[in-house]
Formats: C-alpha cells, sequence, structure tokens
C-alpha cells in the first residue's frame, strides 16, 4: 500500500502545469541510483505518471541487489513497467536493449564520510559515470540527466547570496571533485545530456541517521529528544521539498538544453538554530534544542544556498511547498506507517 502522503504528493508532481508528460509516452529509462533518496522519489513518480496519464513507458533500475531492496520496498515490484537488474556501476554488463532516457543519479555510499577513502570516493563516481556514458551511447539514448551537486562550487563567499550556474567552481572535497569531473565528462561525451546541480531536501525517504541536520533533528524530534546541534548553529543552509525536487528533476530531462546546467534547491536561507526552531515548532510537544559550540561571532556564517534564478527563467520552476509543510510531510510520512499523527 502506498503511504497516503507519497500519493498526494505524486498527485502534486503529475499536476505540475508546465509539463506535458505525454513526453514519455513509449519511453524507456535507464536510472542508477534507484535505490537511493532520488531514486526512489523517481520510481514512486514514474509509477503514477505512467499509469494515470497511460504512457505506456517503462523503467529500468540498474541495483547491486535488487532482491534485497524489493524485499524493503514491496511496492515498487507491483508494476510491470518497472524493472532492475544487477549490478554495480561502475562495471555492469550491458544488456542488449534501446534505452531512450538515462538518469545518472547513482553515486557511492556514503560518499561524504570522513571514513571514506577520498581516492575511491572520486574514482568511483568517475567509473561510474564513464559506464553509464558507454552504454547511453551504445544504446543510442535520446537524454541523458546528470544529477550533480552544489558541492562542486566549494566553499561559498559570505557575502555572496546564492551560488548562480556561472559561479567558479572550486571543490573542495573528493565528492565535490568527482561531480565536477562527471560533468565535464559528459559535457564533453556527444550525448544529449541536462546536469542538475542539487543542493539540500527534505522529504519522505530521506535518511535520519546520516549527515543530514535536518534529518538528525526531524529523528530527535520524533523521539521527543532535545534536538542536538553539533556545531554552532549558524551555518545557512535551504531546503526543497521531495514532490518539487521531482518536478525540476523530470523537467530538465524534458526541457533542458543540451550541455546546460541548472542550480535544483530553495532560496529561503535560514540558519541551522533557526531550522532547529522550526523542525521544533511543526511538532506537538516542541521540543528544545541544545548548541553544543559557542558562537564566534567575528567569523562570517557559513553558507550553502543556490541561485535558482535560471531555472526559474528559462524552465519556469519555482518552489511550491513551503519549509513548514514540507518539514510537517515528513515527520508525518515517518508515522504514517505506524498510523499516528505527530504534528498540530
Amino acid at each position: 500500500m502506498i503511504n497516503d502522503i507519497i500519493k498526494t504528493d505524486c498527485e502534486l508532481i503529475g499536476k505540475s502545469n508546465h509539463l506535458d508528460w505525454y513526453h514519455l509516452k513509449d519511453i524507456s529509462i535507464f536510472l542508477t541510483g534507484g535505490t537511493g533518496f532520488f531514486g526512489k522519489w523517481f520510481i514512486h513518480s514514474f509509477m503514477y505518471l505512467n499509469r494515470t496519464f497511460n504512457l505506456n513507458a517503462s523503467i529500468t533500475i540498474l541495483s547491486r541487489s535488487p532482491e534485497k531492496f524489493i524485499s524493503q520496498h514491496p511496492v515498487f515490484a507491483k508494476s510491470r513497467n518497472v524493472n532492475f537488474i544487477t549490478g554495480d556501476l561502475r562495471n555492469f554488463c550491458f544488456i542488449d536493449r534501446h534505452f531512450d532516457f538515462f538518469i545518472h543519479a547513482g553515486a557511492p555510499v556514503d560518499t561524504r564520510s570522513s571514513t571514506n577513502d577520498d581516492t575511491e570516493i572520486y574514482t568511483s563516481i568517475i567509473d561510474g559515470t564513464n559506464r553509464i556514458l558507454e552504454y547511453a551511447k551504445y544504446t543510442e539514448a535520446k537524454k541523458l540527466l546528470l544529477t550533480s551537486s552544489g558541492a562542486v562550487y566549494g566553499v561559498q563567499p559570505p557575502k555572496l547570496a546564492g551560488f548562480s550556474e556561472n559561479s567558479p567552481t572550486l571543490p573542495i572535497t573528493p565528492y565535490g571533485k568527482g561531480k565536477l569531473k562527471a560533468e565535464s565528462l559528459c559535457i564533453k561525451s556527444d550525448i544529449n545530456v541536462s546536469i542538475a546541480r542539487c543542493f539540500a531536501f527534505v522529504g519522505p525517504y530521506l535518511p535520519l541517521d546520516a549527515q543530514y541536520a535536518i534529518g538528525n533533528f526531524i529523528r530527535d524530534a520524533l523521539l521527543n529528544k532535545k534536538i542536538t546541534i553539533k556545531g554552532d548553529g549558524r551555518p545557512y543552509r535551504s531546503y526543497l521539498y521531495t514532490a518539487d525536487l521531482m518536478i525540476w528533476l523530470w523537467t530538465i530531462l524534458l526541457k533542458g538544453e543540451n550541455n546546460n546546467i541548472y542550480n535544483v534547491g530553495s532560496e529561503e536561507a535560514l540558519s541551522i538554530a533557526e531550522l532547529a526552531e522550526a523542525v521544533s515548532n511543526c511538532t506537538i510537544d516542541h521540543p528544545a534544542y541544545e548548541i553544543l559550540s559557542t558562537p564566534d561571532n567575528s567569523i562570517p556564517a557559513r553558507r550553502y544556498i543556490p541561485s535558482t534564478q535560471k531555472a526559474q527563467t528559462e524552465l519556469g520552476l519555482k518552489q511550491t511547498v513551503s519549509l513548514t509543510d514540507s518539514i510537517k510531510r515528513t515527520i508525518d510520512w515517518n508515522l504514517q506507517r505506524c498510523k499516528h499523527s505527530f504534528y498540530q
């Protein structure tokens, strides 16, 4: 059974009034990263769109362990138009069939973790991208969407409100360097490719025990614990809801110009401390929050915020779900499976 939040969000995606979903009619899609945060949403939205608009499209997902994924998420096995193949992104075997669209959303697991080998992170991203480009050429694909990252920009200057696509790219992490190289490989290929530089997001399937501050805060609130801010609470972030994320990514796939890059995210900046307060305010018990580090106001607060003017102007995209509603819906999704309501 599909969660009510997922159903409502898919309906929101389907009602996007600037997209003609019939561009997906009879289309075959190859998806990497299908078992991840983005990937689950791609599959959910595809299943809804395919059924609602009678598209007769199909999607094939590359996974190292399809059986494990399907056992954990059986809803994805209930459509004959959703298929899985087994393989590692870096060296999977080609299957002899044509795919119209490629969505390359795969990346190494825990790519931002300091416990990973830096060289392994970088080379995994590059090797996986090269393999996908080889396969896209082999199948004579019409279009490829690469999900990249705002990490390619590096450190945001304190006075810069938001990175634009023309901002210098000076990545400081292996993940950011790998993503930037992946972009270059795609642009230099002969494939029609559009690139989505993705920032920060919130919504169903967001891990609550990873490196995402908003996920950790929601976890603490769900447990009615004090929300813990490990830093000084001053860095600025922004969050786009997953339904909006999918509208943006499908739009970039279907309408994005060849070799063009589009930032994907929210321009609504707030500090980590403000974020903790926002999460608390979305719950009945309003748990307190604590900041573990003493703020040093002599140092400008770090920012990680996009400018999305290009996507808004050229593709007609916009944020439709507020941060408050995004948080409430994410909390409710986590509890709805237990048939509880957690927020007012």
